[in-house]
């Protein structure tokens, strides 16, 4: 970033290039909406290069570039609340028999369902952390916010969801 600061256009692509599927993957679960995912993440990195002349390495890019991503998915959480778009689709290969990947893909929609219910921020910590494995400081920078108002959101998070998923929890 600090090359995309002094002018390297080659070193911008090159931070696309690399985090391109990232955020539209952050997006996409965050809106249930893969256009809006797109556009999301086009505008993150439209900002990153616009912002580039002011950047100060306070924290690493990606901590950076998950801030960007984190405000744009609110903001646009504040103007339209989403509707449900495509199961997560962490069940897209043929290795389960059919009546497995059936169970397994019934479980991703009632994630989705119940994610998607959630207060803008609850979603956001819950994608970051585990769709996007951030750590508790990654996704506190990200969402400007300290560990332990993170670790509450989470906390919140969890509760809001475990009434709703109960069946899956059980085993």
């Amino acid at each position: 970033m600090l090359r995309v600061r002094a002018g390297d256009l080659a070193a911008f692509e090159q931070l696309v290039l690399r985090y391109q599927a990232e955020a539209w993957r952050v997006a996409y679960r965050f809106t249930g909406d893969a256009a809006q995912a797109e556009d999301l993440a086009q505008d993150a990195f439209l900002r990153i290069l616009e912002a580039a002349p002011r950047y100060q390495p306070t924290a690493s890019f990606r901590t950076y570039f998950y801030r960007v991503l984190s405000r744009l998915c609110l903001d646009y959480r504040r103007k339209k609340r989403p509707i449900l778009g495509e199961p997560l689709g962490t069940v897209a290969d043929d290795t389960y028999p059919p009546p497995e990947r059936a169970s397994l893909e019934e479980r991703d929609l009632c994630i989705q369902t119940a994610v998607d219910a959630l207060p803008a921020d609850y979603r956001l910590a819950v994608v970051l952390r585990y769709f996007e494995g951030l750590s508790g400081a990654e996704m506190a920078a990200a969402m400007g916010r300290s560990v332990k108002a993170v670790e509450r959101l989470l906390a919140r998070a969890k509760s809001a969801l475990e009434p709703q998923l109960r069946r899956f929890l059980d085993g």
